[in-house]
């Protein structure tokens, strides 16, 4: 798949490029590649500390964050990759706490695609490569994981014995690569199942959860379900808004738990407070996006994770700006949202294969915007951006906020 990452940085930028013109052009999934370039970079996967792999349509990320933050607030360290990036590539590789600099991050690439010469490994295979080499190199107290793309044939799934795997909401996503039914999907996500290995599931429709369940029985791996293996802590509060993070917290704590990590349930606790996952009902600083107006920012980009910005709007109606990729089901997401919305405006994503905007403003109402700052020239607030994490991304940037 095409990533349109972009980095200020010569360096970086220079084997960036490199990256887009060795991508396989397929765009086959399958462990093979990213195996093959491990190999020649001296398995740097058997060399990590406790891994922590999270998986699921929607929450892996959120969860992510929560396990670092409890995991830091116990005074542990945690290196984490994560995917996509909101503004710059390094917010994908996270060193024992920090996110890889310029210069680490230009000679670890250029690194990784001199050794996948010959192989043709993607995009996506090079940046977990380059992500497991660093973490290899570096003690840590923990590594996380989030699954880029499914979880079975995903390139982070060559970790043959993680601490404690994770499955967080599943929903209807990536149909092209991981089939059409919520079974197949979370058949896919179960991928992440090893012999026993803890696999920590949210509760799902009974359709995902056999398909979860029969994968993890074919694996191996002991599942503990939420609600019948254990219970939801109600003390567990994010400062990240929404009910669904809470669910996203327990996960993560049962994670913290299963992999036998020495962090109490206070330090998570603590941890939790100070949590932060950028584009994630996120409020915009005083910048030049925003203009003094009041703007928050949310990736939700499938039809699940419009439903539950739903919830959210429809306790905070918002002017509402969408920018949707063409692969996305465009009259779902709008029917979802439009009706707790005080206007609707439509843009493009930038850089990438979008609903046109003209063509939705038409369809739905409203208006088309030629930029995001075009967008929200007219609208007071308070205002929300969301449909895609690449726009998401496209606002933090020209409101000047860079995630960290």
């Amino acid at each position: 798949m095409a990533d349109f990452a972009r980095s200020s940085c010569a360096e970086v930028q220079a084997q960036l490029e490199r990256m887009g013109g060795i991508s396989s052009g397929d765009d086959t999934l399958g462990l093979e590649r990213i195996a093959a370039l491990l190999d020649r970079l001296g398995r740097p996967q058997d060399r990590l500390p406790p891994v922590l792999h999270v998986a699921g349509t929607n929450g892996k990320g959120s969860t992510c964050a929560f396990l670092r933050a409890g995991i830091e607030a116990a005074g542990l360290s945690a290196h984490v990759f994560i995917s996509p990036h909101l503004v710059r590539y390094n917010e994908r590789i996270r060193i024992g706490g920090q996110l890889i600099d310029d210069d680490a991050l230009a000679a670890l690439l250029a690194e990784v695609i001199d050794a996948n010469d010959g192989i043709g490994g993607s995009f996506f295979e090079v940046t977990t490569a380059a992500a497991l080499l660093a973490f290899a190199r570096v003690r840590a107290d923990a590594c996380i994981l989030e699954v880029g793309l499914g979880g079975r044939l995903d390139a982070s799934n060559v970790v043959d014995r993680p601490a404690a795997c994770g499955i967080a909401s599943i929903g209807i996503d990536h149909q092209h690569y991981l089939g059409h039914s919520l079974a197949e999907i979370a058949r896919e996500k179960a991928g992440i199942a090893k012999a026993g290995v803890p696999l920590i599931v949210l509760a799902q429709v009974s359709e995902a959860l056999a398909a979860i369940e029969a994968m993890a029985a074919e694996r191996g791996a002991p599942v503990l379900l939420e609600w019948r293996d254990w219970l939801p802590d109600a003390s567990l509060r994010p400062t990240l808004p929404g009910a669904h993070q809470r669910r996203n917290a327990n996960l993560a704590w049962q994670m913290i738990l299963a992999s036998g990590l020495p962090v109490s349930i206070d330090q998570f606790r603590s941890g939790l407070a100070s949590a932060r996952w950028p584009a994630r009902l996120q409020q915009l600083a005083p910048g030049p996006l925003a203009a003094g107006r009041d703007v928050i920012v949310d990736g939700a980009h499938n039809v699940d994770a419009a439903a539950a910005l739903a919830l959210h709007l429809a306790s905070d109606p918002r002017h509402l700006v969408l920018g949707m990729l063409a692969n996305k089901d465009a009259d779902e997401i709008v029917a979802l949202l439009a009706p707790h919305a005080l206007s609707l405006t439509f843009v493009a994503v930038p850089d990438h294969a979008s609903h046109d905007p003209v063509k939705l403003a038409a369809r739905f109402g409203g208006r088309a915007g030629a930029s995001l700052a075009d967008a929200l020239a007219p609208l007071p607030s308070p205002i929300l951006i969301a449909g895609s994490l690449y726009l998401a991304g496209d606002a933090l940037a020209a409101n000047g906020e860079l995630p960290d």
